[in-house]
């Protein structure tokens, strides 16, 4: 706004200047508008692809780490099965040694 503060200034405090100042606004934008969306629209589709590309990337990254966090579930599941495993081995073999000891005590 100091810009514009400073041009309105340079006319004067009359409300003529700010009416001149908003009829050359009115009469340049046409002309500027188009060129700054023409000038704009190679710079926003290179956004666009750099948006595209880091989205793309994010998905494949994601992607990996699911795999992975797949990948230790099924090996600590597994390890898990093999300790119950072992577990209940080692208390049937305890159940028999006591049985086996309790019957020749007898």
């Amino acid at each position: 706004m100091a810009l514009f503060d400073d041009i309105v200034e340079g006319f004067g405090n009359s409300w003529v200047s700010s009416v001149l100042v908003g009829v050359g606004v009115a009469l340049v934008a046409p002309i500027i508008v188009p060129a700054l969306a023409a000038g704009m629209r190679p710079l926003v589709k290179t956004v666009v692809r750099g948006g595209m590309l880091v989205y793309d990337k994010g998905v494949e990254m994601i992607a990996e780490a699911g795999e992975q966090l797949s990948d230790l579930v099924a090996e600590a599941r597994a390890e898990a099965d093999t300790a119950a495993a072992a577990a209940t081995q080692a208390a049937a073999s305890a159940a028999s040694a006591n049985a086996n000891g309790q019957a020749m005590d007898s």
